[in-house]
C-alpha cells in the first residue's frame, strides 16, 4: 500500500488536509495520527471491518481491548451507560478536571458500539484526547476513534516520527506527522465498573492525583505494577508483553551498579539516569536526565528502547525508578518489556 504523509503543524493545522483525511476514516480507512501521548493507529469506532483491520495490520490479539477516542464530553454519552462506582456530581467533576487529557475510563458499553473494539466485554475504553490535530481530526470525522498506539503488536510504542514510519509505512493509507509526543507514555487507565476506582494501567496522571480528585482511594492491583497479567483484560497493557525492544531487556529494581554490570556476559547498553551514568563510566549509556525527573524519563523511555536497540549491543540493561508519582507508569512499562528481572534492594 502507497502510504500518504502529510506533516501536520498542531498550533495551525491544515484543515483541507485533515477533512480529506477524516472523511476517508469515517469510511473505513486506516490513520496514524499525533497524541499527547503517543501516536495512535486510529479507526472508525462505529465499522466493524475497520476495527478488524486495527488488529490485523498491528499483530494485536483479539482478547486485548481497544480505547475509544471523542473529540466532545458530549460523545461520551454515545457510547457509555452510566457512571459507574462514581456518582454522577462526582464523575462530572473528575471529567472537568482531567478532560480533554491522558486519562481513560472504563465503563459499561452501549449495544450498539461494536464488541470487536472491546474484545466481546460489555465494558468499553473512552478517552477524550487534548491534542488538538486528534481532537480536530475526530471532530471532522463526526464519529469515535478506536486508537491503540500506532506500533506493531509489542513493541515499544511510537512517540517520534521515525517510529511511525519504521512500523505503519505501507500498511495504512495515511500518516499525519506531528513531531514528538509530549508525553511519551500512554493514558492512565481507571476502571469504573468496580466496586471503588481501580488503576489498570498508570500513565501520565498519577495515582496521587487521582485520589486528589475522587477524595477517595484508588485502587493499584499488581496487574497495574507489572508484576502480573490478567486472564481477562478490561484494558490494553494487562496481559500480554508489551513495549519490548528487539534484544534482550534486562531490568534492575534498585541500584544499579559496576557490580552487576560485571556479572553481565554480554555486551550491554545501560539506559539509566546521569547519576547513574556518571557512577559507569566505562559502559555505554542513554540518558533519560536527572535521576529526580521522572517526567523525562516516562518522555523518552520508549524512543531510548528504540535507540538501544539499534546498537551492537547485545542486550539492554535498565536503571528502575522508585514506584511514587510517574515513576509506577515507568516501572509498569519496564516491568512489561523486560526479559528478566534483578532485584538488588
Amino acid at each position: 500500500m502507497n502510504t500518504l504523509k502529510y506533516r501536520i503543524d498542531p498550533g495551525n493545522p491544515d484543515l483541507n488536509i485533515l477533512e480529506i483525511v477524516a472523511r476517508d476514516l469515517k469510511k473505513g480507512e486506516l490513520v496514524v495520527f499525533p497524541t499527547e501521548t503517543v501516536y495512535g493507529l486510529g479507526a472508525s469506532a462505529f465499522n466493524e471491518a475497520a476495527v478488524k483491520k486495527i488488529y490485523e495490520v498491528k499483530g494485536r490479539p483479539h482478547d486485548n481491548p481497544l480505547i475509544v477516542h471523542i473529540s466532545s464530553i458530549n460523545q461520551l454519552e454515545d457510547i457509555t451507560v452510566g457512571t459507574g462506582c462514581l456518582s454522577p456530581e462526582k464523575f462530572r467533576k473528575i471529567l472537568e478536571k482531567l478532560w480533554p487529557g491522558p486519562v481513560t475510563f472504563i465503563l459499561e458499553r452501549k449495544a450498539h458500539v461494536p464488541p470487536q473494539v472491546s474484545a466481546g466485554l460489555p465494558t468499553v475504553a473512552v478517552r477524550f484526547p487534548a491534542h488538538p490535530v486528534t481532537r480536530k481530526l475526530i471532530e471532522l470525522a463526526g464519529v469515535p476513534v478506536v486508537a491503540p498506539s500506532a506500533n506493531l503488536s509489542g513493541r515499544p510504542s511510537p512517540t517520534e516520527e521515525e517510529h511511525v514510519l519504521e512500523d505503519m509505512d505501507g500498511k495504512v493509507k495515511y500518516i499525519l506527522l506531528s513531531g514528538s509526543t509530549p508525553l511519551g507514555l500512554e493514558s492512565t487507565v481507571l476502571d469504573l465498573t468496580s466496586s471503588s476506582p481501580r488503576i489498570l494501567r498508570p500513565g501520565p496522571i498519577s495515582v496521587e492525583k487521582l485520589r486528589e480528585i475522587l477524595g477517595t482511594d484508588v485502587e493499584i492491583p499488581e496487574s497495574a505494577r507489572g508484576r502480573k497479567s490478567e486472564k481477562v483484560p478490561l484494558s490494553p497493557g494487562m496481559k500480554y508483553r508489551h513495549y519490548a525492544p528487539t534484544k534482550p531487556l534486562l531490568l534492575v529494581e534498585g541500584e544499579l551498579t559496576e557490580e552487576i554490570m560485571k556479572r553481565l556476559p554480554q555486551k550491554s547498553i545501560i539506559i539509566c539516569s546521569k547519576e547513574t551514568a556518571s557512577n559507569l563510566r566505562e559502559y555505554p549509556t542513554l540518558i533519560w536526565g536527572s535521576k529526580n525527573d521522572l517526567f523525562a524519563a516516562a518522555q523518552k523511555l520508549f524512543s531510548l528502547f528504540r535507540d538501544a536497540e539499534k546498537t551492537d549491543a547485545e542486550i539492554i540493561v535498565a536503571e528502575g525508578v522508585e514506584e511514587k508519582g510517574l515513576g509506577l507508569a515507568v516501572m509498569n512499562r519496564l516491568r512489561r518489556a523486560a526479559s528478566r528481572v534483578i532485584y538488588n534492594r
